[in-house]
């Protein structure tokens, strides 16, 4: 029998994905789920054949340079992959593939609860809720905004913002987006599309950021285009944190500028986040688990393993970055 592939995993996954794993390869697992810094990265990796990773390690280009020779593909556990530097991947000849398809319709409910839970002040009657109870009933207390024929603005409409459109359609919001290129008919739909992002932020009441994290996306959402918005408009996040200037957008939400805010990602997280969120009414704020479920774990997990098992078999991994 030929040796298996000896595969170094960073964190610690779901039972079905472990099971695979130790079945098709050496598989060395991180059971305490302990945070690999960059020289513990290293010492563990020597003699792997390749690396399925998570967005807690950050493959720099002197990360992917210390890396040992042995190591030939990284499987990214997420969908995102802008903790790991391509360009310099490639050029060490290292494979990077990553998992886009398994957190869809998770990150698009997730997307749909934040919206609703800014639009109607959910934080704070939770809040309400957990210190007693309220003492009288007053008809224009914790009094929300309604989202039938709002106009809703998607910055991004690949697969989630196109999972987010046909979740909002059924709230009846009217659906606008900004895409690098117009989708097709049949994926457009009834959608509005706007060449430029600006255009599609002024006729925008409720703006949910789908956009990757690159160079032209960072601090995309500042002071400027803020102000682009109608007044009272409220922002979603489920995409990366570094694409919003936390300070404007929260200069905004005290000012009463933009009615309210629903975000699951944030510059600095996981514990270097800016405090000014936590200090607003008017913020919904969750810990990033736009993917967290058991089910959509569990998918990301195998769909990395099927990057892997292809390439070990000397085929192209299905979700090939470089």
């Amino acid at each position: 029998m030929s040796k298996k592939p000896t595969l170094l995993i960073t964190r610690d996954m779901p039972p079905l994905v472990e099971a695979r794993a130790l079945n098709s390869y050496d598989a060395r697992l991180n059971r305490e789920d302990k945070v690999y810094n960059p020289d513990s990265l290293i010492a563990a990796a020597k003699g792997a054949d390749g690396l399925l990773i998570c967005g807690t390690e950050k493959m720099t280009a002197e990360a992917l340079a210390r890396l040992p020779s042995s190591v030939k593909i990284i499987a990214c556990f997420t969908a995102g992959y802008d903790h790991v530097d391509l360009a310099a991947a490639k050029a060490l000849g290292i494979v990077v593939t990553h998992a886009p398809d398994a957190l869809t319709d998770a990150v698009a409910d997730i997307t749909l609860l934040l919206l609703l839970g800014a639009a109607r002040r959910a934080g704070e009657g939770e809040a309400i809720m957990r210190q007693g109870g309220w003492d009288d009933i007053h008809l224009l207390s914790m009094t929300g905004s309604e989202i039938r024929g709002k106009r809703l603005g998607i910055l991004g409409m690949g697969r989630i913002g196109r999972a987010v459109a046909t979740r909002a359609r059924a709230f009846g919001l009217e659906i606008h987006y900004h895409n690098r290129s117009r989708l097709d008919p049949a994926l457009e739909l009834d959608a509005v599309w706007h060449e430029e992002a600006d255009f599609l932020l002024k006729c925008t009441d409720i703006l949910s950021l789908h956009c990757p994290s690159n160079e032209a996306s960072r601090n995309f959402l500042n002071a400027e285009r803020i102000a682009q918005l109608p007044e009272g408009a409220i922002v979603i996040n489920t995409a990366r944190g570094d694409v919003v200037d936390d300070d404007a957008l929260i200069a905004a939400l005290k000012s009463g500028r933009l009615r309210a805010a629903g975000l699951d990602v944030y510059r600095g997280e996981p514990n270097n986040i800016h405090p000014g969120y936590a200090r607003l009414a008017n913020t919904f704020l969750l810990p990033h688990i736009g993917s967290a479920t058991v089910e959509t774990r569990t998918g990301m997990g195998l769909q990395a393993l099927d990057n892997l098992e292809a390439y070990f078999a000397g085929k192209a991994p299905p979700n090939r970055l470089v």
